[in-house]
């Protein structure tokens, strides 16, 4: 049965008073999954990207709380503040090449650039694996200088982080190459899906054949999940790139992109860090069970924020074709588009959560039910920043990246700022304030950037056409 011979079936059977308040939901739905437009392409990708997070969510959630009671607050502590160490390193080791393949592929695409695809896909894969393993090196030799400076419990599992930064850049840049084209599954799955449910499948294996619950067991586990995962994805994106673009010639502009990815990197690495440093920031100061605590309420409400990144993963492209096309007003009512598929649906997803918070916070252990308090406070700040949705996808897209440099790193500092001031005197409650903080503060700023660069009114409730309106009626 087809998508639209499913939907007048269902149209048929419902009452009509539900009939009427649910079928044009159902509609817009169908509409999305079989036109052959832009629009729904994007809907498409933003759909897709929402089901695998929805997946990815759960799939995460169900493994940190099963890693927490293996390893106890302890060394599940410093697991997890390893691990965010060594994905937020990962991730900026690519120096902003994996976001600069979405940025030029749909470009190249559009003027049959097939050289330039070639060169480009191939020149990003090759500098993340250098860039990072240049990173590695280096973090080996700060580790053996600080010597006995740092906790012997860190040391080994961020040895065994370093070998995995290579793997975590090349699968961005993979994961980057597949966003330019729309494959939602290639390129989302691998990270979200695959990588964490292969970590937790070879610690409970490890654990089984008689490995100590540490977390040093867990980075090795996650050391094996990675590179497995990784080579998976590279082989499937190198086929599809291939069934795609002939064979011939590459053509280099290494200047080119890297003077857009650098500032993308620093915009990226800005909202990177904003993201992960209040982990970092308490990693420093408190022991590892407070660190664990934080983590688990941080997890659990970052269940809402998949709604944006799905939003984020569909938009870019499209904002990217707009942008070619010099349609400025279309531009603007996708954009206003996007904001309010970030925010409603963050919205409710939120409540839910609060509502089950302290029941889901005690599935990691007795002592996780005392971050329940931090949830509300980080929800503030997730529905602050989903107010203008996507804003520095737009904004990168537009070729504003100078401006989201200065932009994130005014975000950063205040975040950085107000870590370091609370959390000493607050402590996990100051941690949660800190980056509540941070992230009204970037939606502020984003929302002003795109209003005074672009004309456009990125805001929830708000017309995102209102500014060019009053000009042309001036």
């Amino acid at each position: 049965m087809s998508i639209m011979a499913f939907i007048e079936t269902a149209e048929r059977l419902l009452p009509p008073r539900l009939r009427g308040t649910v079928m044009p939901l159902v509609g817009r739905i169908g509409a999305a999954l079989t036109g052959d437009d832009e629009k729904a392409a994007a809907q498409r990708m933003a759909l897709t990207a929402f089901v695998i997070r929805v997946v990815s969510a759960a799939i995460a959630f169900v493994s940190q709380i099963i890693q927490a009671r293996i390893m106890g607050e302890f060394e599940y502590g410093i697991f997890v503040f390893v691990w965010v160490m060594v994905v937020l390193f990962g991730n900026l080791s690519c120096l902003g090449f994996h976001s600069a393949v979405i940025r030029f592929l749909p470009q190249y695409r559009s003027h049959g650039a097939l050289a330039e695809i070639r060169g480009l896909t191939a020149t990003a894969r090759i500098f993340a694996m250098l860039s990072a393993s240049a990173l590695a090196l280096i973090g080996y030799l700060v580790i053996r200088l600080m010597g006995t400076a740092i906790e012997p419990y860190y040391a080994l599992p961020v040895f065994l982080g370093l070998f995995i930064l290579p793997m975590i850049a090349l699968g961005d840049v993979l994961d980057g190459t597949s966003r330019a084209h729309s494959w939602a599954v290639t390129a989302l799955s691998p990270t979200y899906i695959i990588r964490p449910t292969l970590i937790l499948v070879f610690n409970v294996i490890a654990v089984w054949q008689g490995a100590p619950q540490t977390a040093e067991t867990a980075m090795l586990a996650a050391l094996a999940a990675t590179y497995v995962t990784t080579c998976g994805q590279f082989l499937t994106v190198r086929l599809r790139l291939r069934g795609h673009y002939p064979r011939g010639p590459l053509k280099v502009d290494f200047p080119a992109w890297f003077r857009v990815a650098v500032p993308i990197f620093m915009i990226e690495g800005f909202g990177f860090l904003l993201t992960n440093s209040d982990v970092m920031v308490v990693g420093l100061y408190l022991d590892p069970e407070q660190v664990a605590i934080y983590f688990a309420a941080t997890k659990t409400m970052a269940l809402v924020q998949f709604v944006y990144f799905s939003v984020k993963a569909a938009a870019a492209p499209r904002f990217s074709g707009m942008i070619a096309d010099n349609d400025r007003r279309a531009l603007a009512t996708f954009a206003g588009e996007t904001v309010r598929w970030s925010f409603w649906p963050s919205f409710a997803v939120g409540l839910g959560l609060l509502l089950c918070g302290e029941f889901l916070l005690s599935l990691f252990g007795p002592a996780f039910t005392a971050g329940y308090p931090l949830m509300a406070i980080l929800f503030a700040g997730i529905m602050a920043k989903a107010l203008v949705g996507p804003g520095e996808v737009l904004l990168t897209m537009a070729g504003k990246q100078t401006l989201c440099v200065f932009l994130y790193a005014g975000a950063l500092t205040a975040n950085i700022l107000l870590n370091v001031t609370l959390i000493p005197i607050f402590g996990l409650t100051g941690a949660a304030a800190a980056a509540a903080g941070a992230m009204m503060v970037e939606a502020i700023l984003l929302h002003l950037a795109v209003r005074r660069a672009l004309g456009i009114v990125l805001f929830a409730f708000a017309d995102p056409l209102a500014l060019m309106n009053m000009k042309k009626a001036a």
